[in-house]
């Protein structure tokens, strides 16, 4: 009895918080956001997902792409509906980008085979434009670039500034989403495989704490992108540090400044959600897990409450997890973590509320040992962690379920009210009988 008396209050709650969101798209395939969620076909949408960095990478060696596939098959049989993963590959070995807008075709026919996995699998993708480490070349390769070219920079952070290399960064945006994908024939920018844009994993500007650089640099950035592209949504890639634009939010920070603002950054023009990654392990290494997890707690907390109440926006969670090289780690700490980060984004999502979703690092298939980071999942090698990753796809599945069959009842409403108003005014002033 307590179980449906739970279940009727939960259905009232989601019918008075969603059912203005009855009028929406036409069933297109993108995902778009109204207001604090995130929404698919007029459906509601909910990301459980998973990054894997390595699926470009992977993929441009045809005999490696049953790899891809594998991870795609397993995450999709676990629920798993987003696969976050890098679009860059800038100088280097065996790069997408071996010179300012230069493409190895090799390379780009791995990210095109990528996203028609994750369009036969029905898992929607998220693509990072650029890193802010040296991995895979990022901002470090672009100004070395530029030097090459007669530029004197002082340092990676000019990525942020310098003209040229900006002219860089959007012919390499510009690139990506105007590319013709070889299996399935969609440019990039019309496929609504694509969830969404990322401009940079994890920006960070340490030369400018104030904040100012990155806020202008992704102000510019977000601009030029959807001047090429309205279909995508748009993300920063932000880690969530607090910045000058919340002083009273600072100290929920780990002890570094690295020039974001987690508010300030997500209220651009053309930034559709926001995002935050959380690792407590390496964040405040120091600390035991029992203060991990509270400061886990704190994080969500407050990231979920700041998208709800002042960005009106969605929070997608885009990194999250706990590696197995720490000392005195367990998988049981593991899972707790993932619990944690799961709990926080479900309670959210059941009250209508602005967590729309996690991303665990990392997803490997079987035999990729070399990709090996300490933070990986291999769902089959892992059963509890991915027992607990599969509640999750079910949860959030039903959540969206019920609203589902409430619009569906929203119409039928609509539908008969408007059958009853045109037989009323199709019989008004006859006599009805004798």
């Amino acid at each position: 009895m307590k179980k449906h008396l739970a279940s009727a209050v939960f259905l009232i709650f989601l019918v008075q918080n969603i059912c203005f969101f009855v009028e929406v798209e036409a069933g297109d395939g993108f995902i778009r956001t109204r207001g604090i969620h995130f929404m698919l076909n007029g459906d509601l949408f909910y990301a459980n997902g998973f990054n894997a960095y390595w699926l470009m990478y992977v993929a441009s060696d045809p005999s490696q792409r049953s790899k891809v596939s594998a991870a795609f098959r397993e995450a999709s049989s676990h629920g798993l509906t987003v696969a976050r993963t890098w679009a860059f590959s800038d100088g280097g070995y065996k790069p997408l980008q071996y010179a300012p807008g230069s493409y190895n075709e090799d390379m780009f026919k791995g990210l095109d085979f990528v996203i028609s996995e994750a369009r036969r699998y029905g898992i929607k993708v998220v693509l990072s434009l650029a890193n802010n480490y040296e991995s895979f070349g990022g901002k470090k390769q672009y100004v070395n670039w530029a030097r090459s070219h007669g530029q004197y920079l002082n340092s990676d952070d000019d990525f942020f500034r310098n003209p040229v290399v900006k002219g860089y960064y959007k012919n390499h945006i510009r690139t990506v989403l105007n590319r013709y994908n070889t299996f399935t024939g969609v440019v990039y920018k019309n496929d609504p495989t694509i969830m969404a844009w990322e401009l940079m994993n994890e920006p960070r500007c340490t030369s400018d704490s104030s904040g100012r650089t990155i806020q202008s640099w992704a102000t510019e950035m977000a601009s030029y992108v959807k001047s090429i592209d309205r279909n995508h949504l748009l993300e920063v890639g932000l880690e969530g540090f607090y910045g000058q634009s919340t002083p009273q939010r600072r100290n929920l920070n780990p002890s570094f400044d690295i020039g974001t603002d987690f508010i300030a950054n997500n209220r651009i023009p053309g930034i559709d959600f926001a995002t935050a990654h959380a690792y407590p392990d390496q964040w405040i290494t120091n600390s035991n897990d029992q203060a991990q997890l509270s400061f886990l707690n704190h994080w969500l907390n407050s990231h979920i409450q700041d998208a709800q109440y002042i960005l009106r926006k969605p929070l997608l969670i885009t990194e999250f997890g706990k590696s197995w090289k720490d000392s005195g780690f367990s998988s049981y700490q593991r899972d707790l973590l993932y619990n944690t980060v799961y709990y926080k984004i479900y309670s959210s999502a059941k009250r209508g509320g602005a967590a729309a979703g996690g991303l665990f690092w990392q997803l490997l298939s079987e035999g990729m040992d070399s990709f090996r980071d300490g933070y990986e999942i291999v769902l089959n090698q892992n059963p509890s962690t991915a027992n607990l990753i599969a509640q999750q796809s079910h949860k959030l599945y039903q959540i969206r379920k019920i609203f589902s069959r409430m619009r569906n009842i929203q119409r039928w409403k609509r539908a008969k009210a408007a059958r009853r108003g045109d037989w009323t005014g199709s019989n008004r002033g006859r006599r009805i009988g004798n």
